[in-house]
């Protein structure tokens, strides 16, 4: 038996043409990108279609920050349309190069013979009185016929196949002719003996394929731990953590390379904060809006990667901490709800171009604790969060262009410090988080954009609040972490848009809550500080 183990690192690679200023046309007004991501940079979009087989085509919009991948070569169906926001890729056919997937071989080789004798006896006598002649021939003759075949199975599970067959065949034929006459006596005696030895050898190769299961590993250590702070990924593929708490209120900043997974200081904000946001505009730079330090903050800040250094940025009509923020398809941000001593209502728009905000219509609802995400159609969803005691299931929706919110479907359940993560198809997955009853909930809601409605899907295996939730290149979303029955747990879990069902997968190795998680470039997922038994500053990648 051979086993032979063959570990193949996951390397592709693929041209792509670039289209710039330009997105895709389609002959059929219906079609849909397969999946869309939020990725820091063209670069991250780009890699993103690498890793999805079926990626042809590809547009990444500046402002959003949205990159959309599509299963054909639009810009063969129609012409493209002039978008300064946009750049468009072409994967170009025949330049896509898979990995090799990791095996396991086994070859069992088993071997059956089979014999055949045959023997054959002639012999013919005369005689006469006169002369006696005698004669004696012998003939043997051995011939050896050796075939091998192969069979070559393909298993999940490694199976061994032993035959052995064994055929003995013998045949024997005496002929004999006698003859007299008055004159001569002859006797000939011959014998002729064959033997026909075949020995079939088979061969059974047996291949067993093992899909490598996902798992955590851990990186570098931030120089402070911390928890309630921000992360943002940024163009040259590193992720900056800024402020938090570690019982002191902080206003360090780090950055962490996914090359050498080692984390270095870098300049630190202006003023300490935590429960602030943080959204990375469409020229690199991190926005830093709000939170609170002993009073609620309504200062914001701008980190530019290529200094290192913070400036700050105009102020927020509201001071307000456990608010969102949200990247517009025109590139400006729009923040809201949240707390300052009463829960707000209100929004703000900021521009990127002149550094103001400037107020926009106000939510029906106050609230905090909430999610907002931008959607395909460019509308922004909020959902959920709390209000005076009251949990909320209520929905709403800004609309850029008319500066307006409208209210959409409610979700089944009530719920705060819950996750939304945007699927393929455009829809929005809620999960987890905490009713009106303090139930730790492990429900899961799909919201509809084209309906406007939410329908129950698959139920993780544990309720959660205070988790991560992250939309994966291949469309599936993980959720690691949170808090359980008031305990930090390490249990992390896949949901899959195909099925509608979660799946369990391999466990963090600190348990935790109140952290944060990035997708890198490479498509791993880095998970950072929050609380465990105490402030935490590892970190671990999925």
């Amino acid at each position: 038996m051979i086993i032979t183990q063959v570990i193949g690192e996951d390397t592709r690679s693929v041209e792509i043409s670039l289209i710039p200023d330009s997105k895709f046309q389609c002959a059929n007004t219906t079609c849909l990108p397969f999946i869309t991501l939020v990725t820091s940079n063209i670069r991250n979009c780009q890699v993103a279609c690498l890793t999805q087989s079926q990626c042809r085509a590809a547009t990444f919009h500046r402002s959003t920050s949205n990159c959309e991948l599509f299963a054909d070569m639009l810009s063969q169906n129609a012409n493209m349309l002039a978008d300064v926001d946009a750049i468009s890729m072409n994967v170009i056919s025949g330049t896509r190069f898979p990995p090799e997937p990791t095996t396991t071989s086994t070859s069992t080789t088993s071997s059956s013979t089979s014999s055949t004798t045959s023997s054959s006896t002639s012999s013919t006598t005369s005689s006469s009185t006169s002369s006696t002649t005698s004669s004696s021939t012998s003939l043997t003759t051995t011939s050896t016929t050796t075939s091998t075949t192969t069979s070559t199975t393909s298993l999940t599970t490694t199976t061994t196949t032993s035959s052995t067959t064994s055929l003995t065949t013998t045949s024997t034929t005496t002929s004999t002719t006698t003859s007299t006459t008055s004159t001569s006596t002859t006797s000939s005696t011959t014998s002729l003996t064959t033997t026909t030895t075949t020995s079939s050898t088979s061969t059974t190769t047996t291949s067993s394929t093992t899909t490598a299961i996902p798992k955590w590993t851990i990186t570098g250590s931030m120089s402070i731990a911390r928890s309630y702070h921000t992360t943002s990924a940024l163009a040259n593929g590193s992720v900056l953590v800024a402020g938090g708490s570690n019982g002191t209120i902080l206003n360090s900043v780090e950055l962490y390379n996914p090359l050498t997974g080692i984390w270095t200081t870098t300049g630190s904000m202006n003023v300490p904060r935590q429960y602030h946001t943080a959204t990375t505009l469409a020229n690199g730079s991190v926005l830093v809006a709000g939170g609170s330090n002993g009073t609620y903050l309504n200062s914001v800040e701008l980190y530019n990667p290529l200094t290192g250094t913070w400036t700050t940025t105009g102020s927020m009509n509201a001071a307000r901490q456990y608010h969102t923020t949200t990247t517009l398809a025109n590139g400006s941000v729009l923040v809201a709800g949240g707390y300052n001593g009463v829960y707000l209502n209100s929004a703000e728009l900021y521009n990127p171009s002149i550094g103001t905000w400037t107020t926009t219509a106000n939510m029906s609802v106050p609230r905090q604790d909430h999610t907002a995400f931008t959607l395909a159609n460019g509308l922004v969803l909020v959902t959920g969060g709390y209000n005076l005691g009251v949990y909320l299931n209520s929905a709403a929706l800004y609309n850029l262009s008319t500066g307006t919110w409208t209210t959409t479907g409610s979700m089944s359940i009530a719920r705060r410090y819950h996750t939304a993560s945007t699927l393929a198809n455009g829809s929005v997955l809620v999960a987890g988080g905490q009713n009106s009853s303090g139930v730790y909930l492990n429900s899961a809601e799909l919201y509809n954009p084209s309906t406007g409605t939410w329908t129950i899907t698959g139920s993780m295996s544990v309720g959660r609040i205070l988790h991560a939730a992250s939309t994966l290149a291949n469309g599936s979303v993980l959720v690691a972490g949170g808090q359980y029955n008031t305990n930090p747990t390490n249990s992390a879990e896949l949901y899959n848009p195909s099925t509608g069902t979660w799946t369990s997968t391999a466990n963090m190795s600190t348990a935790r809550y109140d952290h944060t998680a990035s997708i890198l470039a490479n498509g791993k997922v880095l998970v950072t500080g929050g609380m465990g038994n105490t402030y935490l500053r590892s970190a671990e990648l999925y």
